[in-house]
C-alpha cells in the first residue's frame, strides 16, 4: 500500500517515510533491519508496525502514537505542575507545553520523539513521587524509544540523587539500556556520519533557550519546582551539545523533553498575580506564536516533502523510465510510494532494501552505474535542492559526471527540498 498526495493536500518527509517504509516490513525483516541499522529507533518502529497492522490507515496512522503522546506528555507535565505549584499552574503548565512550536511539530510527525517526550514527563512526575520501580520501567521505556532519553537521568540527579531508590533505579536503567546503546553505537557512523558539530544556531538556541529559563526561574518562590525545571530543561542540551564538539550527536529534536522545564516554569510564572502590562506582553507574544502554529502546519515547516515529490515523477515519467537517485539515501522519496518506484527502473539499485536488510538499498559499482546510464535513453533524476553540498563518494560522483557529459536536461520541476529533473540522450528531448 503506497501513499499518495491527493487534492487536498498531505505531506510526509523524508524521516517519517522511514517509519512508513519501515513499519510496513513483515516483522522478520524488521527485526533483521534493526541488527544493521536504525536500532535506535527499533520500539518505535515496532510500535508502528503494531499499529498499521490493526489499522493501515496512511498519514493519521502514521501519526498517531505522536499525538497521543502530546496529549499524554502535556497531561505529564500538568501533574507534575500540581504536585510542586498547585492546581492554576498545573493548568497553565500543560497548556503552556502543548503550544510551544517544537512540541507542535513533533505532535504531527510520525516519529519517536513525542513518545519520548512523555515518557520523560510521567518518569519525572514518578520521581517526585517516589515510586522507584514504575519511575525506572517508565524511564526505561523512554530510553528504548531514543537512547538519549538517558540524559534525563543527569536533570533528575539534583533532586534525587541523595535516594537509595533513585540511585537503584538509575542503575537498572542504564544496565537495561546497555545493549540498545552498544548496538547503536556500532550502527553510529552509517546513521549520523553526515551530521556536522554544533553550529552557530545550535549555540544561540541554547543560549536563548538558557536565557528564557533562568529568567523564569528568578524570583520562583517554588524552590522544588525551579531544582527539577531547570535542570531538565538546561542539563541535558548542554551535555550533548558538548560532546558533539568531539563526535557531532546534536539535534534538537534528540532532547525535545527538555521542553517540559520550560512549561512547568512558565506555568507557575503565569500562576502567580501579573500586573496589566505583563498580560499585555504575553498577549502581544501569542501572535507570532499563532503564526508559528499554523506555519507548522504546512509541508513549509519540513525539510522535503515525499508525496510532493513522487506526484512530481508521476506527472513527468513514462514507463519504463530509468530512475536515478542522487545521492542513494533520496531513494526514500518514492520508497513510501511503491507504486511510482515499481513503474521506473531503479538502474543504481543493487538489493532492495528488504533483500540487503538497509533503509534505502545497495547500488551498484560506480563503473555499471555509468553503463546502465548510458544503456538508458531516458532518466528521471532526483535530486537535492540546488546549493547543497554533494556527497564526494565515487558513486555519486559518477552519477553527476555521467548525467553532464552523455544527457541533455529536458526539465526540472523544483518541489519543496527536492528537484525531478528529465533526461535524455542527445536529441532525445523533444
Amino acid at each position: 500500500m503506497g501513499l499518495e498526495r491527493g487534492p487536498g493536500g498531505g505531506s510526509m518527509w523524508r524521516d517519517e517515510s522511514t517509519t512508513w517504509q519501515v513499519a510496513h516490513r513483515p516483522l522478520p525483516e524488521l527485526w533483521r533491519l534493526l541488527g544493521e541499522v536504525d536500532a535506535v529507533h527499533g520500539l518505535h518502529y515496532l510500535l508502528a508496525h503494531g499499529v498499521f497492522a490493526l489499522w493501515d490507515g496512511g498519514l493519521w496512522a502514521l501519526r498517531l502514537p505522536s499525538v497521543a503522546a502530546t496529549a499524554l506528555a502535556a497531561a505529564g507535565v500538568a501533574a507534575l505542575a500540581h504536585h510542586l505549584a498547585g492546581e492554576r499552574a498545573a493548568l497553565l503548565a500543560g497548556c503552556a507545553y502543548a503550544l510551544l512550536p517544537p512540541v507542535q511539530a513533533y505532535a504531527q510527525e510520525g516519529r519517536s520523539y513525542a513518545l519520548v517526550a512523555a515518557a520523560v514527563a510521567w518518569a519525572t512526575y514518578l520521581m517526585l513521587r517516589e515510586r522507584w520501580v514504575s519511575y525506572a520501567t517508565v524511564l526505561l521505556l523512554g530510553c528504548w524509544l531514543h537512547e538519549f532519553a538517558l540524559l534525563a537521568l543527569l536533570a533528575h540527579a539534583p533532586t534525587a540523587h541523595r535516594s537509595r531508590g533513585w540511585r537503584w533505579g538509575a542503575a537498572a536503567v542504564c544496565v537495561a539500556s546497555a545493549p540498545l546503546v552498544w548496538l547503536s553505537s556500532r550502527q553510529a557512523a552509517a546513521q549520523l556520519g553526515r551530521l556536522a558539530g554544533p553550529g552557530l544556531e545550535d549555540w544561540a538556541g541554547y543560549g536563548a533557550l538558557a536565557a528564557a529559563v533562568l529568567l523564569l526561574a528568578r524570583g520562583c518562590p517554588r524552590r522544588d519546582l525551579v531544582r527539577v525545571a531547570v535542570p531538565l530543561a538546561l542539563l541535558p542540551p548542554a551535555l550533548l551539545l558538548t560532546v558533539s564538539l568531539v563526535r557531532p550527536l546534536y539535534v534538537d529534536r534528540y532532547v525535545l523533553y527538555a521542553l517540559i522545564g520550560v512549561a512547568l516554569l512558565a506555568g507557575e510564572r503565569l500562576a502567580r498575580p501579573l500586573p496589566a502590562r505583563s498580560w499585555a506582553v504575553v498577549a502581544a507574544l501569542l501572535v507570532p506564536l499563532l503564526w508559528w502554529s499554523v506555519h507548522l502546519r504546512t509541508p513549509e515547516a519540513r525539510k522535503d516533502d515525499v508525496l510532493a515529490v513522487a506526484a512530481a515523477v508521476r506527472e513527468h515519467a513514462r514507463p519504463g523510465d530509468a530512475v536515478l537517485f542522487l545521492p542513494s539515501r533520496r531513494r526514500e522519496w518514492l520508497l513510501s510510494s511503491p507504486e511510482v518506484h515499481a513503474g521506473l527502473r531503479d538502474i543504481a539499485l543493487d538489493r532492495a532494501p528488504t533483500a540487503s536488510h538497509t533503509l534505502h538499498g545497495t547500488e551498484l559499482p560506480p563503473g555499471a552505474i555509468r553503463e546502465a546510464l548510458l544503456r538508458s535513453p531516458r532518466v528521471v533524476a532526483l535530486l537535492d535542492p540546488a546549493g547543497q553540498p554533494q556527497d564526494r563518494e565515487p558513486v555519486e560522483a559518477v552519477k553527476r559526471d555521467t548525467l553532464a557529459a552523455g544527457f541533455e536536461r529536458c526539465s526540472e520541476t523544483r518541489v519543496h527540498g527536492a528537484r525531478v529533473a528529465v533526461y535524455a540522450r542527445p536529441g532525445g528531448c523533444g
